[in-house]
């Protein structure tokens, strides 16, 4: 059997997690733009990623909840 009553921190990982992650990894573009252009690309290819995700998990959640 599954316990009914959940955390809010549960809760608002299953909600937010992947736009938390998109917005780390675009503050650590910003932080390490003049670095070299790897690591920047790559965190900017994981910001797009991690935010798309979280998007359509949101959309989701909302049109379940309506």
């Amino acid at each position: 059997m599954r316990n009914k009553t959940t955390s809010k921190l549960e809760r608002w990982r299953t909600k937010y997690a992947s736009l938390a992650v998109a917005i780390g990894c675009l503050y650590s573009v910003v932080v390490s733009w003049g670095d070299n252009w790897l690591i920047p690309a790559l965190l900017s290819a994981g910001g797009l990623i991690c935010g798309t995700i979280g998007f359509f998990d949101l959309k989701r959640i909302f049109k379940k909840s309506v």
